[in-house]
């Protein structure tokens, strides 16, 4: 293979302190040809500027980060938030409207923590369906799917009170495929034994959204959130995560997120070129396609 994956996209988080137009003109310019963005830095220089922006760069748009925070109980601050991700439903069909061909609209969805005081996650699960069900019709009526993110456990009481993919699965299962997806993230569930099951699952079901990489390596940093590291210096088994994505049938880009300080304060090309090669060597030699693979599960 010649250049970087046609199928890798860099996540906007593993270039933290790159400008909105420093990220585009750092990943075309290496040869990468898809990007996922993050609402902060589209938001800084507003919606329409960013759309403009992200045509010009002759990027694909793989997905917008982030929605969801679901779990606070019913008042102002949760109305507050359900019309957040209303907004964030706009974004995501008008940037993937400006992407070149082949892009996604994708919205992540984050489920949130629990909320101060509070020790009941069945509770607060539950409002993250009731969340779903409000916003799906949105998210329909856009062309969005809402793609739920199960996050590690370690993050379950202030991130995410979703832990696995089969959680999120079932929540899910109640709406449309094509409206309430998933978000396949490496560093969140390859420690699952149900992983694999799961992964098969997604596909069966036609939920995964999104398939995004980076690697887990001890020790964890102090803060945890910054613990991510580039495809193939940890320990992540890529090979069976990445065949098990592409058995159940998705065939769409792959992201790699990093929440990594050394990384974020590396010069942003440099870290274009190492993801790409890590990349390379990690994810692609698994990615072509499976003689079982089922296209109707494809994204």
């Amino acid at each position: 293979m010649t250049g970087p994956d046609p199928r890798l996209s860099i996540n906007q988080a593993t270039l933290k302190y790159a400008s909105l137009a420093d990220a585009l003109r750092v990943t075309a310019e290496n040869g990468v040809q898809a990007i996922g963005l993050w609402r902060e830095p589209v938001n800084e220089v507003g919606l329409a500027t960013a759309a403009s922006m992200l045509a010009d760069s002759g990027l694909r748009f793989t997905t917008h980060c982030r929605g969801g925070f679901f779990t606070i109980p019913e008042g102002p601050a949760r109305r507050a938030a359900i019309d957040e991700n209303r907004r964030a439903i706009e974004e995501t069909a008008t940037l993937a409207a400006a992407g070149a061909p082949g892009s996604t609209a994708v919205l992540v969805l984050v489920a949130g923590g629990l909320p101060e005081g509070s020790r009941d996650l069945v509770g607060a699960r539950s409002r993250v369906h009731d969340a779903l069900a409000e916003l799906a019709p949105d998210a329909a009526a856009a062309g969005v799917t809402l793609a739920i993110e199960p996050l590690h456990p370690m993050y379950a009481s202030d991130r995410a009170v979703v832990s696995t993919l089969g959680q999120a699965l079932d929540l899910a299962a109640d709406f449309d495929p094509a409206v309430v997806g998933v978000t396949v993230d490496t560093f969140h569930v390859w420690w699952d034994p149900q992983v694999l099951d799961q992964i098969a699952r997604a596909g069966r079901e036609g939920r995964i959204a999104t398939y995004q990489v980076c690697d887990w390596k001890t020790p964890l940093a102090a803060d945890v959130l910054l613990s991510r590291h580039y495809p193939g210096d940890g320990v992540i088994d890529f090979a069976s995560l990445t065949r098990a994505v592409v058995d159940a049938g998705y065939t769409g880009d792959v992201e790699v997120e990093i929440f990594n300080a050394d990384i974020w304060e590396a010069e942003p090309g440099e870290v274009v070129r190492r993801t790409a090669a890590g990349f390379a060597a990690a994810v692609s030699p698994s990615l072509e396609a499976a003689p079982n693979a089922a296209p109707n599960a494809a994204r």
